[in-house]
């Protein structure tokens, strides 16, 4: 395996692990937090700098309703991971010592509703590269782990309605409820649930547009 890869592998994995953490904003502290929120801001660079193709294709080709789709998320993507850095530094307490200086209920208010979004659309953003390449060779690990899929995601519905996920990202609560007698053990395994939840429904999609754009057999594109 070629090191770029290797590197990008690494990147990629390390920002699923801290989005699950980033989430535990109260569990973990405010000093990690800051810390983690910065790391993941310049995580998500070092992805843009080792994935150069999308943007340098961005108005390349053919449109489809695939790549409208995918680009649709990677921008909404793409604009919660450069707005939600700014609304963290208004906040900041450690690191920037920012805290205070003005705007504080707007900068909170925007910050949880983007941390939300960023959840979701980092999930469905992993799903779709999931669903827009070509299974493995291996038909039994394959089935293995989309069925495990399915069943975290079953679990991770039933999270997402229990933790009331929909009134944050509809700011119909602008405050986030955390219970500190829970263990940090099911709350990762709650969001890592919900993660894999939306990343199956991104699969899916992706898959399914991606079905839409193949001729259909014995008629050619140019019929």
């Amino acid at each position: 395996m070629k090191a770029k890869k290797i590197i990008k592998i690494i990147i990629d994995t390390a920002m699923l692990i801290l989005l699950p953490l980033l989430m535990a904003y109260s569990l973990i502290g405010e000093k990690a937090h800051e810390w983690l929120g910065l790391t993941m801001f310049l995580l998500f660079i070092l992805h843009h700098i080792m994935n150069p193709a999308w943007l340098k294709t961005l108005f390349k080709g053919r449109v489809t309703l695939l790549r409208i789709y995918l680009t649709g998320v990677n921008l909404l993507l793409l604009i919660v991971m450069i707005l939600q850095p700014f609304s963290g530094i208004m906040m900041s307490k450690h690191i920037f010592h920012t805290s205070g200086v003005g705007g504080m209920s707007f900068a909170r208010t925007v910050h949880l509703l983007l941390s939300h979004w960023g959840f979701i659309l980092m999930s469905v953003h992993v799903g779709n590269h999931v669903g827009t390449h070509r299974a493995g060779k291996n038909k039994g690990v394959a089935v293995l782990l989309w069925t495990t899929a399915i069943a975290m995601s079953i679990y991770g519905a039933y999270a997402f309605v229990n933790r009331d996920m929909a009134s944050y990202l509809f700011l119909k609560n602008q405050f986030v409820f955390f219970d500190f007698g829970q263990s940090r053990l099911r709350f990762m395994a709650d969001y890592a649930s919900m993660m894999c939840l939306f990343a199956c429904i991104g699969a899916a999609l992706s898959k399914g547009l991606k079905m839409l754009n193949r001729p259909k057999r014995g008629i050619s594109k140019d019929e």
